[in-house]
């Protein structure tokens, strides 16, 4: 079974999903408890969902970055995307549903050649559709240029990434120039008014930590990205997520590769939170890979470990009785969405 030390000694990156599940799974090597025992001593166990109003689609892991802390590891070179006929099985399995909002992701979701067709369906379902965008690809090719009046048109929640209110930490972990071109693509979307008051167009931002640290309070980390963001480039937005690093892909490797995985895992479960385990968004949510297989929440699926429990993991076999009483799938990367106030926008991949 692989290992931390066995990979980092044989310097192999995590090249699958089975061995960071391998690794994940082994808590006794980092003196950790399980999660799901954590789970059984607050009376959490077996998770199960207490709804589905959220569907999470990851639409195609093709972006036009390559950021470190990507737990999806996507990038230009991906080829993975949702193709029209999964996403009509979508739509047939979100008919009737009291579902109210689907939640779009990747990659850059916008690069899928039929995310404008998809979300111009979903509106005419009556959903409330967010869209997970990494700012840069609004400025990325000219046909992008017209995504803030495309988003304000459907009235989609624009949700983006921001690491920080600079350009050394933003560019540290997205790329060089990524900070300017998101402050650009954040001044058309407020041009059209979004982040604006009483315009009722939601532009949220999400902050991650750059390292193996968990994140400031959110709050106090809100009131002054919106004082320097205003400040600074008279940028508008509505909310600040601030999200916890989970050890997965890029991340997880990172952590192996510096000798943080160790420490980070203890952290992360020494802020345990029953609170923040008790209303982590697997269940609420429903994540939809690129090919329309079924997990828990954006994690599994990026680990591969789809739905059980008896419920159908394909969305042609969409069965909502079935989901909303099956059995979530927990390992040890779930301790970060439980650490401390918890992850409060988690799954996002912008």
């Amino acid at each position: 079974m692989a290992t931390a030390q066995t990979l980092k000694r044989s310097k192999n990156k995590l090249s699958s999903p089975e061995e960071q599940v391998a690794i994940l799974s082994d808590h006794q090597s980092t003196g950790i408890q399980s999660f799901d025992s954590k789970l059984h001593d607050i009376g959490l166990l077996p998770l199960r969902p207490t709804t589905i109003d959220i569907f999470q689609i990851n639409v195609g892991k093709m972006c036009n970055q390559v950021c470190k802390h990507c737990h999806v590891d996507a990038g230009p070179d991906r080829k993975e995307i949702m193709t029209r006929e999964t996403m009509q099985l979508c739509l047939d399995a979100l008919k009737g549903t009291d579902i109210t909002t689907v939640d779009l992701t990747g990659g850059a979701p916008e690069m899928n050649p039929d995310f404008r067709w998809f979300v111009e369906q979903l509106s005419k379902l009556g959903k409330q559709v967010i869209v997970r965008c990494n700012l840069t690809i609004i400025l990325a090719n000219p046909k992008y240029h017209d995504l803030p009046e495309f988003f304000k048109r459907h009235r989609v929640n624009v949700v983006s990434s921001l690491p920080y209110f600079t350009a050394k930490r933003t560019d540290a972990q997205r790329g060089d120039g990524v900070f300017g071109r998101s402050i650009k693509a954040l001044e058309m979307l407020n041009e059209v008014g979004y982040g604006k008051n009483d315009t009722g167009l939601q532009l949220d931002l999400v902050y991650n930590p750059s390292g193996a640290f968990l994140p400031d309070d959110q709050l106090g980390l809100e009131i002054t990205f919106k004082k320097k963001l205003k400040e600074q480039y008279h940028i508008d937005f509505n909310n600040l997520f601030a999200i916890t690093n989970l050890p997965v892909s890029r991340f997880l490797d990172y952590l192996i590769n510096a000798d943080k995985y160790d420490d980070y895992m203890d952290e992360l479960a020494n802020a345990f939170n029953p609170a923040a385990a008790a209303g982590v968004m697997c269940r609420n949510t429903v994540s939809v890979s690129w090919d329309g297989y079924l997990y828990d929440c954006d994690f599994n699926q990026m680990l591969e470990l789809k739905i059980n429990g008896g419920a159908p993991d394909h969305i042609r076999d969409f069965d909502m009785e079935r989901l909303v009483s099956r059995e979530i799938i927990v390992n040890q990367h779930c301790y970060g969405c439980t650490a401390g106030a918890g992850s409060s926008c988690g799954g996002t991949t912008t």
